[in-house]
């Protein structure tokens, strides 16, 4: 399975998202290479619009469910209404440095 390409898939046929960004980001933890094992996951969409931050959190890990019993150990996940989004200035949180293996 090409985890990224699923991810987006199935994001962008349940959400309509106005905006989708899938990063593999497994080659700055301590993987084999080509684990697809750390994703960040950056959507924005109205259908978030009333919904709490847990909820749009359940909602997307209820569609990467397949790849999360997988090879997928984490999802860093930042869901936004496109109000949200323009507030930011259209700019995504960047990911934290590993703290833990060798990288």
């Amino acid at each position: 399975m090409q985890v990224k390409a699923f991810l987006e898939s199935a994001i962008t046929e349940a959400l309509a998202p106005q905006y989708l960004e899938v990063v593999d980001e497994s080659f700055m933890h301590n993987v084999p290479d080509g684990a697809q094992s750390h994703f960040k996951v950056t959507v924005v969409s109205d259908t978030f619009d009333g919904k709490r931050l847990i909820a749009r959190h359940r909602e997307i890990n209820a569609l990467a469910d397949e790849a999360l019993q997988g090879p997928v150990h984490a999802l860093a996940l930042h869901t936004y209404t496109p109000s949200e989004w323009e507030a930011r200035g259209g700019e995504a949180l960047s990911s934290p440095k590993c703290l833990g293996g060798s990288k």
